[in-house]
């Protein structure tokens, strides 16, 4: 569960800041104010902090571009930042269930090479130990690993060409620290000045880092990462293998090769489906409607919906309008039993009704509290209102401080991000004057006429 990022010359953020994070954490503000860059940088330090590869700002659904779209600019000559930097922070395990506790943090900072970003340095650090590395040159980096006893230096050459630096020497780094751990005095690390041999007493609070970030572990499960869906729902499917894209279009496929092959997991999805589909007014029941028996037969995805005690006819997605197609894929992703636990939606109330949005916050509120970590760039009113409300009635087990809303404000040329909360009441607490200015004025228009 990640509770802070920081930010500095990074995009339209200049100044060094931090937002909080929590299970349940809302992005608002205007357009063109950094969310969706906010967004692409969070999955960016979460898979440098968990699988250590090195970032690539290009990749779907967001495209940041080269190294002069992403550092911070002032619009004149010469005040192109030359690097830019950014950290996460999870709490301590010891203290995680109260959400409240020193942080282990990672952290990088980039640089130019050619056109793209690369990793000039990274750190890890937990209490009162840090472990930091910089790239010296094309084929050679230097760490620095400090105490409250000392401080030790790490190095290593790499003689071969066409090798991810940047990548393999953070993973050898980690090995390297994770031998010293259970095998003290390891002459890998150099004591700095007086500093004394390094022992496993020093590196007590960096196992706590090393269990948290496990960054030389590869196959961690990567967040999902949506873009605004753009429903493009089909008359008729034929079969194909399903894989996950940002923009849901294999939702279909999915649904189909769990209906044909997976009897109990389908009937569980199905109706998780209909139940989120009951609640928001959208449909009742939902089936995989083949044409032939074969599971490579053709299909359609068919819904229907009742009323006064009579159950409707089935109806084709596609004929049903756009509200049940477009958020399909968010609810589809988000019940599936492979699931990951860290999720990133980018405005996944578009095209649905202010009674099915509160509905779908509902829906995200229950997901929080069961230890998802959701992060939404919403411009939905009623959906904000209903986090409000379900956290002030206590709808889910969701509590005031497993809710951020991340308030984007322009000033200047620049971007400040305002952390709130709530208070036990739904009431948002320490807002600046801008927030949510727009609404309170053409409220007293529609009211006063002036």
């Amino acid at each position: 569960m990640l509770t802070e990022i920081t930010l500095e010359n990074f995009r339209c953020f200049h100044e060094k800041q931090t937002a909080r994070l929590a299970p349940l954490t809302l992005l608002v503000g205007e357009n063109s104010t950094g969310k969706t860059s906010f967004m692409a940088m969070l999955r960016a330090m979460w898979e440098m902090a968990y699988t250590g590869i090195t970032p690539d700002f290009k990749a779907p659904p967001y495209d940041l571009g080269s190294f002069d779209e992403i550092a911070h600019s002032r619009g004149a000559r010469g005040s192109q930042a030359s690097t830019f930097a950014a950290s996460i922070s999870v709490p301590d395990e010891e203290t995680h269930p109260q959400r409240e506790c020193n942080p282990v943090t990672f952290g990088a900072e980039f640089v130019r090479r050619g056109t793209a970003p690369a990793v000039l340095r990274r750190y890890l650090s937990a209490g009162s130990a840090e472990v930091d590395q910089k790239i010296d040159d094309e084929n050679g980096v230097r760490a620095r690993v400090r105490t409250e006893r000392g401080e030790w230096e790490w190095s290593r050459r790499f003689g071969l060409d066409n090798i991810d630096v940047q990548t393999l020497s953070w993973s050898i780094l980690f090995v390297d620290l994770s031998v010293a751990i259970e095998q003290p005095n390891q002459k890998d690390f150099i004591p700095v000045a007086s500093s004394p041999p390094i022992g496993s007493l020093d590196l007590k609070s960096l196992a706590t880092a090393l269990h948290r970030f496990p960054s030389w572990t590869p196959g961690a499960l990567r967040p999902y990462a949506s873009a605004p869906v753009r429903s493009t729902p089909q008359r008729t499917y034929d079969p194909a293998r399903p894989a996950r894209d940002p923009l849901g279009d294999y939702v279909p496929m999915y649904l189909a090769e769990t209906a044909s092959q997976n009897g109990t997991g389908w009937e569980s999805l199905k109706s998780a489906l209909e139940e989120f589909g009951r609640s928001a007014g959208l449909f009742d029941e939902m089936r995989v409607y083949r044409f032939g028996k074969s599971a490579n037969a053709p299909f359609q995805l068919q819904v229907r919906k009742g009323g006064k005690g009579r159950k409707g006819p089935w109806h084709n997605l596609i004929d049903v309008g756009y509200g049940v197609s477009q958020i399909l894929p968010v609810i589809t992703e988000l019940l599936r039993s492979d699931a990951p636990q860290f999720s990133l939606w980018q405005q996944p109330e578009v095209h649905l009704h202010p009674s099915a949005q509160a509905a779908l916050a509902t829906f995200f509120c229950g997901l929080a509290a069961e230890d998802k970590q959701l992060i939404i760039e919403t411009h939905g009113d009623h959906l904000l209102d209903r986090v409000r409300m379900d956290v002030r009635d206590g709808t889910t087990d969701l509590k005031p401080e497993d809710v951020s809303v991340l308030y984007f404000e322009r000033a200047g040329l620049d971007v400040q991000i305002h952390s709130l909360r709530f208070d036990t009441q739904g009431n948002v607490l320490e807002a600046p004057l801008g927030y949510r200015q727009f609404f309170l004025e053409e409220t007293h228009r529609s009211v006063w006429g002036d």
